[in-house]
């Protein structure tokens, strides 16, 4: 693959078909207004590209820890989960994080969220919740090679030089504070090119009292 060139992001995956969805922990932020007001700067831009289709804010998302489809995973099975998620990310506590500056990659743009290590903490919490109900042999994706960020604008071309997009991101190299409190489980689709969900359950990172 050129790494200076876009490739549609929109390809199937392995598994995944029209009309398929697909359980996941994911890190919404639909809390974050700085994240919202910095891609609504920059999204008309990447648009203006023509091979980069912008996420609608509702659909801004941190990729975090799948389960499976929804077809092979049973209600009380996924209750199970959620569950043992919930009491393990409990005592992490709020987790500050920045994200940014944005970069590209042939399937789009993104914030790169650091520390890694404090991202990683959440994460290795969602796969030990996960193990509790099916085993640490049976809990799905690498534990290595996660590299948290949320995106921005996939492409949905490939072939197009990423020149003029690093020219743009350039404009914009500024870093955005966030706080992190949970996390969510949500019912993952991604049919007619984009990432849409419906939420199952959020687990916060400060146990209530």
């Amino acid at each position: 693959m050129d790494m200076d060139e876009t490739r549609n992001h929109w390809w199937w995956r392995p598994g995944w078909h029209t009309g398929r969805s697909f359980y996941t922990w994911h890190i919404l932020v639909e809390d974050q207004p700085a994240i919202h007001e910095f891609a609504q700067q920059l999204q008309p831009e990447l648009e203006a590209t023509g091979a980069l289709g912008p996420i609608p804010l509702e659909w801004l998302h941190m990729t975090m820890q799948g389960i499976g489809f929804t077809n092979e995973v049973s209600d009380d099975t996924l209750n199970a989960i959620a569950a043992a998620v919930t009491e393990r990310v409990a005592s992490i506590g709020p987790v500050t994080v920045t994200l940014g500056p944005p970069v590209v990659d042939p399937e789009g743009v993104n914030l790169p969220v650091r520390p890694t290590e404090v991202v990683d903490t959440i994460r290795r919490a969602v796969r030990a919740g996960i193990a509790d109900i099916w085993g640490a042999d049976r809990v799905p994706e690498s534990e290595d090679g996660f590299v948290p960020h949320v995106s921005l604008a996939y492409s949905h071309t490939s072939g197009a030089s990423l020149t003029p997009i690093r020219e743009i991101l350039a404009r914009h190299a500024i870093t955005i504070p966030a706080v992190l409190t949970r996390a969510s489980l949500i019912d993952i689709n991604r049919d007619n090119g984009m990432y849409r969900w419906t939420l199952v359950r959020r687990a916060s990172f400060a146990a209530t009292t």
